[in-house]
């Protein structure tokens, strides 16, 4: 009975060892990926940023909202383009990408979906969400092209009154364990109250050259593109840090896992020790 309880110990160590050594690839193959997308991520970082701060400033500035791009139409359904990747083992990376729109506001009935990363999208589907479009190919290694790609195909149903409105969810990355899910309104663009505020008190007014409508119709596709590339490099960089930090925490419980196994593997090679001696000693006894 001992023996066979021994066998079994061994046999469960041997298999947790080896998901120890492919967690631990994983986990370094990762950090690998995780160091270039997050120097990625840092050096597009404050372009994206000021896009989003100029392009808020300018409509702040704007008088007319004339201009196709910023008048929603009476559509009732919204784009929202989804960020999350292809690959799993991530922790809740993925999950939480998705959550954020099912718990949003948004009706599921109204809803577009512009899928980037297969996780995000089955979950979605799986929840009854309309894909319009899947990009999930570009996970594999995001450019700006790509971006654009997406940014035409979006703007288009909004310029045809396809959709009133384009909604951007990704992950927000911050550091190694830190990805916050961030969910954006892209168009109709609105100005946030303290820039508009802050703006109402500036002295000079701003002077569009040549037409505001064309200035307006050349920025926004730009404006557009550089957030969905900024928010692709910032999942990038999340991703690869939540399967990172995934990967060590599953090394590090099938380590106690073993550990565990070993104490009780020794406590039945002493018991199967001690049976053998007592063992012994009354087959002694009873020839004596």
């Amino acid at each position: 009975m001992l023996m066979a309880s021994m066998r079994e110990i061994k046999r469960r160590k041997a298999s947790i060892q080896s998901t120890v050594q492919i967690t631990k690839a994983m986990k370094l193959v990762s950090t690998v990926k995780y160091q270039k997308a997050k120097g990625r991520a840092e050096d597009a970082r404050p372009y994206f940023e000021k896009m989003y701060e100029t392009m808020v400033s300018i409509l702040s500035k704007t008088e007319t909202m004339a201009n196709s791009q910023l008048v929603p139409g009476d559509s009732p359904d919204s784009a929202v383009i989804v960020i999350s990747s292809n690959r799993g083992l991530a922790g809740g990376y993925n999950s939480n990408v998705a959550k954020m729109l099912i718990n949003s506001e948004l009706d599921k009935g109204h809803v577009k979906l512009y899928a980037v990363g297969s996780k995000g999208r089955d979950m979605l589907v799986k929840q009854g969400y309309p894909l319009a479009s899947d990009y999930s190919e570009v996970m594999d290694g995001p450019t700006y092209r790509e971006a654009q790609d997406i940014m035409r195909e979006v703007l288009q149903a909004y310029q045809n009154n396809e959709v009133s409105a384009i909604y951007l969810a990704y992950t927000h990355f911050k550091n190694t364990v830190t990805h916050i899910p961030t969910f954006i309104k892209l168009l109709p663009a609105e100005t946030k109250a303290e820039e508009t505020e802050k703006e109402e008190t500036a002295e000079a007014p701003m002077n569009f050259e040549p037409e505001e409508e064309e200035v307006l119709d050349a920025i926004i596709p730009k404006y557009i593109t550089s957030l969905v590339y900024g928010a692709l490099m910032e999942s990038v960089a999340s991703e690869n840090g939540a399967r990172m930090t995934a990967m060590d925490n599953a090394t590090s419980n099938a380590e106690e896992i073993i550990g565990d196994l070993e104490l009780k593997y020794n406590r039945a090679r002493q018991g199967a020790i001690t049976q053998e001696i007592t063992e012994i000693v009354s087959g002694s006894e009873a020839l004596s």
